[in-house]
């Protein structure tokens, strides 16, 4: 066929060659219309869904993707800005799009694992695949992920929270002291401010603890809290918690030496 197409200059072989020409050329005009218009629907669908988000709602898309034991670090994009994040282990890949409303921000974070040291990255504690805070609710209270490789120091007259996980029964009842980094806060609920606090020890897969106060606090800060430890306290409307500092009163607070807000 090549043969003919090229070698034969007959004027019915040179008709056909014009007219496939044509009809090539009619295709790939064609092809060209279509996959513009597809990209500006895509665009267009992209830039609808960013501006419907719920309030406080962010929307990233996946660049880069590093597995630990632990957690799974992402490099993602958000309005031409790429920044790190790390969530609880999971499956992810470049081109995956995720959500989040709360996140903590850890500056010089450095992980073992990786061996590599962070300028500024964010701890996700909820990162989903649907922008619906409904969907989102529909798993219930989530459980806060680890932060590995922080260290803090025990307050005068305090315990860890590795030492207050393991003997829990001791102190139930008592007033206890701790210290640790803020890694979420829900301020006034049922007329308290909720904290969850981590101090970089844990026991038996427990590292986070919850306390509640009428004291503020911010997520990076690192404090000190004292108050009565309860276990098994049921506040009702899915609120129970086998371990609690109720009441606690928030002392020598350090906060980040500068903010950064997404």
């Amino acid at each position: 066929i090549y043969q003919y197409l090229c070698f034969d200059n007959s004027p019915n072989n040179q008709f056909y060659m014009k007219k496939t020409v044509l009809n090539l050329s009619l295709l790939f005009i064609i092809g060209s219309i279509v996959l513009l218009l597809f990209s500006c629907n895509r665009s267009a669908s992209s830039d609808k869904s960013v501006k419907d988000l719920p309030p406080g709602t962010h929307a990233v898309s996946v660049i880069e993707v590093l597995q630990t034991r632990s957690y799974t670090y992402l490099q993602v994009l958000e309005n031409n800005n790429k920044y790190w994040i790390a969530v609880a282990l999971r499956e992810a890949k470049p081109g995956d799009v995720l959500y989040f409303t709360d996140a903590l921000e850890m500056k010089d974070f450095e992980s073992k694992d990786l061996n590599r040291t962070f300028p500024l990255i964010y701890f996700v504690q909820d990162p989903s695949d649907s922008p619906n805070p409904q969907e989102r609710m529909t798993t219930g209270r989530k459980r806060l992920g680890k932060i590995s490789d922080i260290s803090v120091e025990t307050a005068v007259g305090g315990i860890t929270l590795e030492t207050l996980f393991q003997d829990r029964k001791k102190y139930e009842n008592s007033t206890i002291k701790v210290r640790g980094i803020v890694v979420k806060v829900n301020n006034n609920i049922m007329g308290k401010n909720w904290i969850h606090l981590q101090d970089g020890t844990g026991f038996d897969d427990q590292f986070d603890l919850t306390i509640t106060t009428n004291d503020q606090a911010k997520p990076g800060d690192t404090i000190t809290a004292e108050g009565t430890l309860l276990l098994n306290k049921d506040f009702g409307s899915g609120y129970y918690y086998d371990i609690l500092i109720e009441n606690a009163t928030i002392s020598d607070i350090q906060v980040p030496s500068t903010e950064t807000k997404l």
